[in-house]
């Protein structure tokens, strides 16, 4: 009885000897066999496996759209981001022509510019670089040189440079408000010069613009209903969600010593808390790289010309690497479907009623009561227009490269509102985590379904 006692003890034993040497064997193979070898692989997977599952909120494909959420993330970060962020820098990319001052068309003016962090301070000629011009506006006296009260948080920056734009043909856009071709009353605006952030536009006034625009012109359908009728409020959706990342990702702390930074209780309240409004964000963001790569053939031989030949070739040899980037297409070679849409034999009329509202959501952008967020509201509903005309030009139907046209102005908002929601799904891919973790729980799930409207 006792020797048999023994003997289990001297296997145990045995059997604790063998787990202790082979562990001491896989550290040492971990540590010392080559980065990339088979062995390290599989532990990196294992261990990335398991790391990428902890606090993953968003994943699958995204509703829609022909790519899923961890793809796009990635592809993000490593291709598009870093592309875009060089692209919207160069000369052809960083001006855009505009109308800041139109009459609201929905309501009686009720002083939109009174807010001292929405008013507009235009400096003299003589403080500009006689390289730079400024083309349209009356010119200041030296007696307004002050008229932001230490504001200038909202105040839009004029200076151009007189040689940025050449050619091209102006094409008025079925899909937005603003005649294009009009030129009175356009200005040029530097967007390097006036970044798209918190301006201090609140209250009464910026809830009526969301809510002309969601109650009236951009009902929200049940995930039932035909994926045409819900395209609409999804972009706007989208859209909103990357506005308000922005406002929050630059927020202004402190007006007393200017101190800006984050506001994340702001990202997570207007968006990160609201699962519905960060997956429309992904689908807004993958509608309009869509539209990039549909267009490719006619976006590379685009005319990129601004008097600088060498920021020229650049810019065009940039926009060559967007285009037709390998990884991309491997990963996501189309990133939304739009063929499978307008089938049906009311599509055309739908499609007509899709149009007029949003055509009415871009007059609504003259109602805006700040002129910076006037600018970017512009900019982004036009980029949303392009997109849409690319995509859905007659009918739905493919139209061969050469018979699209696009104006300077739409290729300008085009991606340059790619370069916003590409911005804005890196910063909820990367902060996003932390951020709920620090002020709420997970919310999560296809259940939840909070609607997008006026916060």
């Amino acid at each position: 009885m006792v020797k048999s006692e023994n003997g289990k003890k001297r296997r145990v034993n045995q059997w604790s000897w063998i787990f202790l040497v082979a562990a001491i064997v896989l550290v040492i193979a971990v540590v010392f066999v080559p980065r990339n070898s088979s062995v390290t692989s599989l532990v990196h997977r294992i261990k990335s496996c398991y790391c990428s599952q902890e606090g993953l909120k968003y994943h699958g494909l995204v509703e829609d759209c022909c790519c899923d959420y961890e793809t796009v993330d990635r592809i993000n970060l490593v291709v598009l981001h870093p592309l875009l962020e060089q692209i919207v820098k160069h000369p052809f990319f960083r001006y855009f022509k505009v109308k800041l001052w139109c009459d609201c068309p929905f309501w009686p003016d009720d002083g939109m510019c009174r807010l001292r962090d929405c008013s507009v301070c235009e400096c003299p000629e003589n403080e500009f670089p006689e390289t730079f011009r400024k083309p349209y506006g009356n010119v200041l006296s030296s007696d307004n040189l002050v008229c932001q009260e230490g504001k200038p948080q909202a105040t839009v920056d004029r200076t151009i440079d007189a040689k940025s734009f050449k050619g091209w043909i102006e094409v008025d856009n079925p899909w937005t408000n603003d005649d294009e071709t009009d030129q009175a009353e356009m200005t040029y605006v530097n967007l390097q010069l006036n970044p798209e952030r918190f301006t201090g536009y609140t209250g009464p006034s910026a809830r009526r613009i969301w809510d002309a625009i969601y109650l009236e012109n951009c009902q929200k359908y049940p995930s039932g209903e035909c994926q045409e009728k819900r395209i609409l409020y999804k972009l706007i959706s989208g859209l909103h969600s990357s506005i308000s990342i922005h406002i929050g990702a630059e927020y202004l702390l402190d007006e007393k010593i200017n101190m800006w930074g984050q506001n994340q209780s702001l990202m997570y309240d207007r968006v990160l808390k609201h699962p519905d409004r960060v997956r429309n964000l992904y689908f807004a963001f993958l509608f309009v790289l869509r539209s990039v790569t549909k267009a490719a053939d006619y976006l590379e031989e685009a005319d990129y010309d601004t008097g600088n030949p060498l920021e020229d070739l650049n810019t065009q040899l940039m926009m060559k690497k967007l285009l037709y980037d390998h990884k991309l297409q491997a990963a996501c070679p189309k990133p939304f479907d739009e063929a499978k849409l307008w089938k049906g034999q009311s599509e055309p009329e739908l499609m007509k009623q899709i149009q007029s509202q949003f055509k009415n959501i871009s007059a609504i952008m003259d109602c805006v009561g700040c002129e910076k967020c006037r600018l970017w509201g512009k900019l982004q509903i036009l980029g949303l227009g392009t997109a849409l005309k690319i995509l859905f030009s007659v009918n739905g139907d493919e139209l061969p490269a050469q018979r699209l046209q696009l104006q300077r102005n739409e290729v300008i908002a085009l991606i340059n509102l790619l370069h916003r929601l590409s911005e804005s799904v890196k910063m909820v891919h990367e902060m996003g985590p932390s951020i709920d973790r620090t002020f709420g729980k997970i919310i999560g799930g296809p259940s939840d379904q909070i609607t997008h409207q006026i916060s």
